[in-house]
């Protein structure tokens, strides 16, 4: 696919798949990359632009994450941000050395309006700083665009070589003008048109599929969630009934949510699938049976996952495919899309087995954040219930148990997940039909999970020694940071209430304030 490209070089910043994210929200397809990644390669690549990531190190330390000097010598502009600001200065012939005062925080920019970075940008802004070090003196060539109080050099810029040096980060939303920051290089300084559309894609991607099988048999991996619906209905699209789903069924599902599946997209659905439940509790119980150490969960889950798709292959004859609905941050957390650490093997990425017994695995979403799957849902055709339904993980609720997993586990984090839904849900509602308009405490995800500790409780005047469940309720953009949602304290009460009366096994509630980062959205 022939497309304008910007491309993300990261140095092990936490934020590398926010920037992609920001540059896609200018309509400009974005991919994360290492630093190791060779400049022949990038040159391949033709990129409108290039940025440069933060990251932990110090540019001026001997074993640090480097680039070379013909990095800013392609004539293509340059974008660093923290790390790659400092960096960029280093290798040009600048100075970085350690501040005296840390920034850390939302701190007061002053920046030149004149500066194509900062057009339409008031002269001073908040952004988001975070920074040990800083830059002493700008590479030649270089003229200071922005400064703060504690910081000489928050901004630096090259007009001639199209080179800009930013120490703030943009790419999150407390920089207040970062989002037109980074428009203003996407399409000011780079010059990009923004023709990266969900509906094109979608075209594009039907055809490219429909090449690529032939007259192929395709298998696909149907959770009911958002990402593998997707994938299912843009192949059902593509090659109609030389597609098979199959949804497994691990018994780590939602309460009553196997059943749901099979309803949409069975053969009493709306979908012309060719749909297969495979019922895998046991199997999978048996397999978990004392694993509690989350990395090795989410292996177990992805290869057993993988297992039965082969069998139930083998029943339907020879398959030529296999469909997952992997995305992009799936791909970047599991550590293959730059040079991050392994923040957890995603069942359909790093939780594959070595050896699969397919011709090719398909994964039409991989490029796709998860707010560019749902604008390709909708350009499908598929209802806004579904589209916009609650992320819900592929390992399921095997990492909303900490610690091993039972049958009994499992039933009692279904109960408290189910209770919790509904209460938030019924809150909402009677907010909404009484205001006009949804609530903005309205969390973009929640859910139950079953914490590893039990405490003693007393109840009906008898003691117990039982499990402790968290509530989790988050707000985002785009599922990469989050903040914990301010859930009305007696809509928290009520489902207290019920779950510890409700669901046996469990005699303490806890809610979840951690943002993320630090923390993720799912507890492993």
């Amino acid at each position: 696919m022939k497309r304008e490209t910007v491309i993300v070089i990261d140095f092990g910043g936490q934020y590398n798949q926010l920037v992609a994210r920001r540059v896609r929200e200018c309509n400009v397809y974005c991919e994360i990359y290492s630093y190791k990644t060779d400049i022949e390669k990038i040159k391949a690549m033709n990129p409108k632009g290039i940025i440069l990531t933060g990251g932990p190190n110090s540019c001026y330390e001997e074993d640090s994450p480097t680039c070379t000097k013909e990095l800013f010598e392609l004539g293509v502009p340059v974008l660093g941000l923290c790390y790659g600001a400092q960096l960029m200065m280093h290798v040009l012939g600048g100075k970085v050395e350690r501040a005296q005062v840390r920034e850390y925080g939302k701190t007061e920019v002053h920046v030149d309006t004149d500066s194509p970075l900062f057009a339409g940008v008031e002269e001073e802004t908040i952004c988001w700083m975070s920074h040990f070090d800083y830059i002493s003196r700008v590479a030649p060539g270089f003229e200071i665009c922005a400064y703060t109080r504690d910081c000489p050099v928050a901004a630096a810029e090259n007009r001639e070589k199209s080179l800009y040096a930013i120490q703030f980060h943009p790419e999150v939303l407390h920089t207040v003008r970062g989002k037109e920051i980074l428009r203003n290089y996407v399409c000011g300084v780079c010059h990009c048109s923004g023709d990266w559309r969900m509906d094109s894609f979608v075209q594009i991607s039907i055809e490219a599929i429909r090449e690529k099988v032939g007259d192929g048999k395709v298998l696909c991996a149907l959770s009911g969630g958002v990402d593998s619906s997707v994938a299912a209905v843009l192949l059902s699209k593509a090659v109609g009934k030389q597609l098979t789903c199959v949804f497994v069924d691990h018994g780590l599902l939602r309460k009553n949510e196997g059943d749901e599946v099979e309803a949409v997209f069975g053969p009493d659905g709306p979908y012309d699938l060719n749909f297969i439940r495979v019922n895998a509790q046991d199997r999978y119980y048996i397999k978990l049976a004392g694993v509690d150490e989350p990395e090795r969960k989410r292996k177990i889950i992805g290869e057993e996952f993988i297992r039965v798709f082969e069998e139930e292959a083998k029943k339907i004859g020879a398959v030529d495919y296999l469909v997952q609905g992997t995305i992009y941050p799936d791909v970047v957390e599991s550590g293959l899309g730059g040079e991050s650490a392994v923040i957890k093997s995603h069942h359909n990425v790093g939780g594959l087995p070595d050896y699969v017994d397919f011709k090719e695995i398909i994964e039409p979403l991989r490029d796709l954040f998860k707010d560019e799957v749902r604008k390709a849902g909708l350009e499908l055709g598929i209802p806004e219930y579904l589209v916009f339904r609650q992320p819900f993980p592929g390992p399921g609720l095997g990492i909303r148990i900490v610690g091993d997993i039972t049958a009994d586990k499992v039933r009692m984090v279904q109960d408290a997940d189910a209770i919790y839904r509904e209460e938030v849900a019924i809150a909402a509602k009677a907010e909404e039909e009484k205001t006009g308009k949804k609530p903005s405490w309205m969390p973009d995800q929640y859910f139950a999970a079953l914490t590893n500790m039990r405490s003693v409780g007393v109840m009906g005047d008898e003691r117990t020694y039982d499990y402790a469940v968290a509530l989790r309720a988050v707000r985002t953009i785009d599922f990469m940071t989050a903040e914990a949602a301010e859930i009305p304290f007696e809509v928290l009460q009520k489902t207290m209430s019920r779950i510890i009366n409700e669901v046996k096994g469990v005699n303490r509630v806890f809610y979840d304030l951690t943002s993320k980062p630090p923390g993720t959205i799912e507890f492993e």
